[in-house]
């Protein structure tokens, strides 16, 4: 099967490791590995995967320019590679940056609301959100995680509600260790999901489930490198009772399709 990894992250290489060690403290687990993008190419391209979206979060105002940037340069030097870019509440320049983010190429924005410390519903990040929309550009959200309530299910669905020009993608099927609530999301045009940091810890069907509730065509398939290897996030998806046709979706056709991959 043709596959897309539609969720990882990448840090410049002189602090790669640093940057993964910090990802593995936040959530106390360990990581698969580095994040720099050669480890990255290594273990997708051994897998077979053809497209990785790359990303990497602004903690700060000041890191959102040099961090599109990288991405950036990233993407020009990879093809392989599909780059989102980073924003952040208190950066004051956004609509310029968002127009110089279209001009570097990048396809979205992603957002990680708990590293962040912002709710997704922030109204400080409403005329950000309307720029996003008026340059049809898809945002990336980090979602769940029950120690904070930054990104919770329900704040996903009000901006959806609020923005439906914008495509928004819930990644960790809309709530890492929030699923119970996430389940019960509105079926909503412009939501999508995907897959990653979230199959190890599901309990046998749930994944089936959301994927059946919400539709094969409404899902991406991601790693979240350098948090999972990548064959063993491939084989978990692999495992699950769905159809060939609903799997090739989820690993390929519907990122091509939204992000407009041509073959």
């Amino acid at each position: 099967m043709r596959i897309i990894d539609a969720h990882a992250h990448i840090f410049p290489e002189k602090i790669a490791d640093k940057a993964s060690e910090a990802i593995g403290e936040f959530y106390d687990l360990p990581m698969n590995s580095g994040g720099g993008s050669k480890t990255l190419l290594e273990q997708e391209k051994e897998c077979g995967v053809e497209k990785m979206l790359v990303c990497s979060s602004a903690l700060s105002a000041k890191n959102v320019e040099s961090i599109n940037t990288f991405i950036a340069s990233e993407v020009a030097a990879h093809p392989e590679f599909v780059g989102l870019a980073s924003l952040h509440k208190d950066y004051e320049n956004y609509k310029e940056e968002l127009a110089r983010i279209k001009e570097l190429g990048l396809k979205g924005i992603k957002f990680h609301s708990d590293m962040q410390k912002t709710d997704i519903d922030d109204k400080a990040l409403y005329p950000v959100y309307e720029e996003i929309q008026k340059q049809n550009l898809p945002v990336l959200l980090h979602m769940g995680d029950d120690r904070y309530d930054y990104s919770s299910p329900a704040r996903m669905v009000k901006v959806a509600k609020d923005f439906p020009g914008i495509t928004f993608i819930g990644a960790h099927f809309g709530g890492y260790l929030r699923w119970h609530e996430s389940i019960d999301n509105p079926l909503l045009d412009n939501v999508y999901y995907d897959t990653c940091s979230s199959l190890a810890f599901m309990k046998k069907g749930q994944a089936e489930e959301f994927i059946n509730r919400f539709g094969a065509d409404r899902f991406f398939f991601g790693t979240d490198f350098p948090m999972w290897d990548t064959k063993g996030e491939i084989e978990r998806f692999m495992a699950l009772d769905l159809d060939e046709e609903a799997k090739q979706m989820i690993l390929y056709g519907n990122f091509a399709r939204v992000f407009g991959i041509c073959d």
